[in-house]
């Protein structure tokens, strides 16, 4: 339903109203409630954001019923993150219980040493990343079990997350199997592979510095606050009774990165990874499942019971060690819930900001003061971050600034592959950054670490959008159209 009357353009002061309200809020939701901030004072917080922007929306002449639509649409948006959501956390629940995600610890702890795992976490995640195209999928596998890791030498779990999504971005980013690396060409116009060989110059000296950094904070760890290695034992040898260690529960990762190599779509082929979990949990691990079956029912049918909660509600190990009890236990579709929660409220915010024409509004001036081609790349740079904040979505963050700037770009000369790079520069890099953005509320439901915790060490996130903007400002691989170099 469209309104009758032509609403009227919001002006600068109606569109920053919400945003100065929203930066607001958030702050006081994270200073009265600091780390459970994300679990429901943030989602009130946009919800209120958004309210006051429906009240500016509804006095210049919009009317409800196109609002609500727009709030609708908006959230349809994201019922694909929403479903993948809840199928990883099936698949955490049921490779906990598989003994898949412990395997991958056990052994972790045994091969890794500890003066260079943080940067073993990012190689890893970006070889793993690279190979499937999935920074999702990396962080709720591979990623999962460098955070157990992480726990069993006594190091910063923070830093961890922020080495495993460094790397899983970096992966990401250059997998010409991505939505991402895909969806970016796609949108500026230029050619996929020229697309990835551009973005090297960017991205190489990007993960580079990140991986120096977290060379130089494992071996500051190792110098004195390692773990022993007695503690490091004693969790090697609680996995040992409490699992069946076996390299055949491996089997579940190795048969998603395969799907997923062959472009399987994320949604089924974790899915299917999460049943091949249930399946091992039954033929591998059944001792552990009989310590979980309740009194007075039979094996077969408690057996049926644990397995089935482990995909809606996870799985609770009790070893006796309240520490090691909170690495294996967690996962289901329930712990996913409070994420979902808090992605619909994000894109409902966004979504009615697009409907009012407010983030318009922002490009438009945004480009009055762009003159140089620096000072384009860093507005182009500066709008997808606060797409990413607005929108809480990272395809929006692409698509929405693409088609804004693509014209702009071409009447400057600018090859498309320069904006193609600069959307991914800063629109896919800085998404995980942003708790309420569904990326930043993926890795919060995957690896149980706020974006508050982690945001500092994501080191390829933070330097890869300050690299692009300085390249930008010294004109340094700024590639223009052959037939124009004049440069605006």
């Amino acid at each position: 339903m469209s309104d009758p009357i032509q609403p009227k353009a919001p002006s600068f002061f109606d569109a920053i109203t919400p945003l100065v309200a929203l930066i607001f809020l958030l702050a006081a939701s994270v200073s009265l409630f600091a780390d459970n901030s994300s679990f429901g004072p943030n989602q009130i917080a946009l919800l209120m954001a958004m309210g006051i922007a429906i009240v500016i929306g509804l006095k210049n002449g919009y009317s409800w019923a196109s609002i609500e639509k727009a709030i609708i649409h908006g959230i349809s948006i994201s019922m694909g993150a929403i479903l993948i959501l809840l199928v990883v956390g099936a698949l955490i629940g049921t490779w906990l219980l598989s003994g898949t995600v412990p395997t991958m610890v056990y052994y972790g702890l045994k091969i890794i040493d500890p003066s260079w795992f943080y940067a073993a976490a990012c190689l890893v995640c970006g070889i793993v990343a690279m190979s499937i195209g999935s920074s999702w999928t990396t962080a709720a596998t591979v990623g999962v079990a460098f955070i157990g890791i992480a726990n069993g030498f006594e190091m910063s779990t923070a830093v961890t997350a922020g080495a495993v999504i460094s790397g899983a971005y970096f992966g990401d980013k250059l997998s010409p199997l991505s939505e991402t690396t895909n969806l970016a060409p796609a949108v500026a116009g230029s050619e996929l592979f020229s697309h990835i060989r551009y973005m090297l110059w960017t991205t190489i000296p990007s993960i580079s510095i990140a991986l120096i950094l977290f060379l130089i904070l494992g071996f500051n760890h190792s110098s004195g606050n390692i773990g022993s290695t007695e503690s490091i034992e004693k969790l090697i040898g609680t996995l040992e009774a409490t699992y069946n260690i076996t390299i055949l529960n491996l089997i579940p990762l190795a048969v998603l990165l395969f799907l997923a190599v062959k472009k399987m779509p994320a949604f089924p082929a974790v899915a299917i990874g999460a049943i091949i979990g249930a399946i091992w949990a039954g033929i591998f691990q059944q001792e552990l499942i009989l310590t979980m079956v309740k009194e007075g029912v039979s094996h077969t049918q408690g057996s049926i019971m644990v397995i089935w909660t482990a995909f809606f509600d996870g799985v609770v190990v009790n070893t006796g060690n309240a520490e090691i009890d909170k690495l294996l236990s967690r996962g289901g579709m329930s712990s996913m819930l409070n994420t979902i929660w808090l992605v619909m409220c994000a894109l409902s915010f966004g979504a009615v900001l697009e409907h009012l024409g407010m983030l318009k509004k922002f490009v438009t001036s945004i480009l009055k003061a762009a003159k140089s081609t620096g000072s384009l790349i860093a507005s182009t740079v500066a709008t997808c971050i606060g797409t990413n904040l607005i929108t809480a979505d990272q395809y929006m963050a692409i698509v929405m600034p693409g088609r804004m700037y693509k014209e702009e770009y071409e009447r400057r000369g600018l090859d498309p592959v320069v904006l193609s790079r600069t959307l991914e520069d800063s629109g896919t890099i800085t998404s995980p950054l942003i708790p309420w953005n569904t990326c930043g509320a993926f890795m919060f439901g995957a690896l149980a670490l706020t974006s508050y915790e982690y945001i500092f060490y994501c080191f390829f996130n933070l330097i890869n959008p300050v690299l692009a903007v300085i390249y930008a400002y010294m004109g340094y691989k700024i590639k223009y159209i052959k037939d124009n170099l004049a440069k605006a």
